[in-house]
């Protein structure tokens, strides 16, 4: 089929596709990606997906559709208490475990199409060597020292338990399940002994007391002064998530920091891990410990590069210049991510590539609670693929609902209209111009905001293009995924507005052919602009245009040309029966799911299109959910009350609160609650 494609201008997209990554180069964007790296003991659900792996893979793909060289790296976590906890319970070795986790986690997210340049473990040699070369250097510089101190010991077992090995309530919230390292109650890190009513894993009836355990501390305190000069830098250069260890007027708050910091233990009494380098005589007595887990796991990312690129790994990880590094989390390792490990960094003394801006989620809850693989609460990876949807339909319901700002709430899977513009226009050509596009009469390049006739339209599509860009660079994907919705909306009322059809044809023909010129340059479009969080989906447009992928473009413009012939038009969703929110809900709502529904929301249906179900804990009442699709009015008021809201949210997080921000939060409230009367007011009359 003959293509008439504009080649001119950076119109195709030359980045390479995941999996063969170039190397960075001097003087342009080069964006490194990492995500958190999934626990290799268990089935992933999709709150795991979401939180991180799936939201770097968007932003993975955004690079590449603006032609810029991204590398973006994860693996399963094997090492841990974690690991050893669970092979326990299923009477495996640690190894074994991993061995079948990870081919598990490794298919799940291929479904998921999450593009990786490479997706591998922590347990390989070549991790070891890094790792150990950091605590070596940590040595040398002077940032390590010995201290024996109380440790959780089982009498039954017998011996010292590792901090995932032992729970408890803790000491700050009261939280009655608190793991050993942390608490997931009000996500403070711990230690063991803290623990309020300690009790063993292995065997709960066993009594746990303590003894004395000698162990290799890495002196935080002496670091922290450079950590907190780096991270006010780090922060205003990368625009970090506001849900970080600094507020939006660049205070530190993180209660960790404030407090000071203090030595933290750089090794465990474990089997299972990387072990602690000693010499000959082992002088210090860390013989037979192992690594801390967290300098293990962000050791990760480096040898799984080398491991394809042998040596050249330094070109991303020692090249702060050129290299900006993008982290995707939950909440719950932000501190991780912004204290700790750049602690490790600056005491190793290296030049390494830190953290650029880092994007941690809130929790996705699933029908009033976590997702609980105990509780048969929530979808897991390898459920997803077993209902038959689609997994371009789970990226898009996940990413529209991604808790960025607030935890959200998970219902089901649903699917907007996305593609009914798509398959209008395209049917259009293929019956009534024999699928060639005909001529416009428009030349090549970009389309003129002051056209007689269309410049509302193109000015439009213009400031929502704009909106996407600044979404996406921000690292904010709801709010890029909605304005793609948006856009694909204005093309439907635009050829609605315009009159496509038969009699348009008949009546000017030189118009009817600009109007679905125009339309099959904006789908062209909006296949970059979808590629990010729908990548089949993206993939099935390019083959039904019949062209190249293309980028990410800051203006609309005419590339596919008079006289190209395009390919078989299709619809791009196949319909989801409209009973399957029940079934979902009895299948994947707990063990309680027959006894009553979510009393906060009700299930939606799964036709329908929700973004923005970002849930805070004090909100007001939910909007009524219109039985109508979303209008572009709707769509646009619903962006702009995530936006609102979060603006709200960042006014409440100040201090102290004088009478002019408290006039300031209650000017901020008003426009939010004006903008959901608006949105009401829409959706009840659309």
């Amino acid at each position: 089929m003959a293509q008439k494609i504009r080649t001119d201008g950076g119109v195709l997209r030359v980045t390479l596709p995941p999996g063969q990554a170039p190397l960075p180069k001097d003087g342009e964007k080069n964006v490194l990606i990492t995500s958190a790296l999934p626990y290799c003991n268990n089935v992933p659900h999709l709150g795991n997906i979401i939180g991180s792996i799936l939201s770097a893979d968007v932003f993975s793909r955004y690079s590449r559709t603006r032609n810029r060289r991204t590398l973006y790296i994860c693996g399963t976590d094997e090492y841990g208490t974690a690991t050893e906890t669970q092979a326990l319970k299923e009477g495996i070795t640690p190894r074994e475990l991993c061995d079948k986790y990870h081919v598990l986690h490794k298919q799940t997210y291929e479904w998921f199409d999450i593009g990786f340049d490479h997706f591998g473990r922590t347990s390989t040699p070549l991790h070891s060597e890094i790792s150990q070369s950091i605590y070596l250097n940590l040595g040398k510089n002077g940032l390590l020292e010995k201290q024996e101190k109380e440790q959780t010991y089982c009498e039954g077992c017998p011996k010292f338990l590792a901090d995932r090995f032992v729970e408890g309530t803790c000491p700050h919230c009261g939280y009655e399940d608190a793991r050993g390292d942390q608490c997931d109650g009000c996500s403070r890190t711990l230690d063991a002994i803290e623990l309020i009513n300690p009790r063993c894993l292995v065997d709960k009836t066993h009594k746990v007391t303590t003894r004395t355990s000698s162990h290799m501390y890495l002196k935080l305190n002496e670091i922290q002064p450079k950590t907190e000069e780096w991270i006010k830098q780090s922060w205003k250069t990368g625009k970090w998530s506001p849900n970080a260890v600094i507020n939006s007027d660049g205070e530190i708050i993180d209660a960790r920091l404030k407090k000071g910091l203090t030595p933290t233990p750089l090794t465990r009494d474990l089997k299972w891990g990387v072990p602690v380098p000693v010499d000959g005589e082992d002088n210090d007595g860390m013989r037979g410990k192992v690594l801390y887990v967290w300098v293990i796991r962000c050791t990760h990312w480096i040898p799984e590069y080398t491991a394809n690129y042998t040596l050249e790994w330094r070109q991303w990880w020692f090249n702060p210049k050129n290299v900006e590094l993008y982290q995707f989390m939950g909440k719950d390792n932000v501190y991780f991510h912004t204290v700790y490990w750049p602690s490790v960094q600056i005491g190793d003394g290296r030049d390494w590539t830190k953290l650029h801006h880092i994007s941690p989620t809130e929790y996705l809850n699933y029908e009033g609670g976590k997702f609980s693989k105990s509780r048969n609460r929530g979808v897991f990876g390898p459920a997803a693929k077993d209902t038959g949807i689609p997994a371009s339909v789970w990226r898009y319901y996940l990413l529209s609902t991604r808790p960025e700002t607030a935890d959200s709430m998970f219902h089901g899977p649903n699917v907007h209209s996305f593609g009914n513009f798509v398959n209008r226009a395209l049917k259009f050509v293929s019956s009534q111009y024999d699928s060639v596009i005909p001529d416009s009469g428009d030349a090549p390049g970009p389309y003129s905001p002051n056209d007689p006739l269309d410049s509302e339209f193109i000015t439009s599509v213009n400031a929502l293009l704009k909106d996407y860009i600044d979404a996406m660079d921000a690292v904010k994907i709801r709010l890029g995924l909605q304005t793609v919705m948006l856009i694909s909306m204005r093309g439907n009322s635009y050829l609605q507005s315009a009159g496509l059809n038969k009699a348009l044809i008949a009546s000017n023909p030189q118009r009817c052919a600009q109007v679905i010129s125009r339309a099959i340059n904006l789908i062209y479009t909006l296949s970059a602009l979808i590629h990010p969080f729908m990548p089949a989906t993206s993939d099935a447009i390019l083959a039904q245009l019949n062209a190249p992928a293309r980028t990410v473009p800051d203006i609309l413009s005419n590339d596919i040309l008079a006289g190209h012939t395009i390919g078989t038009p299709e619809h791009l969703f196949k319909k989801i029966e409209e009973n399957m929110a029940e079934v979902w809900r009895i299948k994947f709502g707990g063990d309680d799911a027959n006894k009553q529904s979510s009393p906060a929301v009700a299930t939606p249906d799964p036709l329908k299109a929700h973004p923005g179900n970002s849930k805070s804990k004090k909100k007001a009442a939910p909007v009524p959910a219109s039985d109508k699709p979303r209008s572009p009015e709707a769509l646009a008021l619903e962006a702009k009350i995530g936006e609102q809201g979060q603006t709200v949210r960042e006014l409440k997080g100040k201090t102290p609160k004088t009478p002019e921000l408290e006039a300031e939060i209650k000017t901020a409230v008003d426009v939010l609650k004006s903008l959901k009367a608006q949105l009401e007011t829409a959706l009840n009359t659309s």
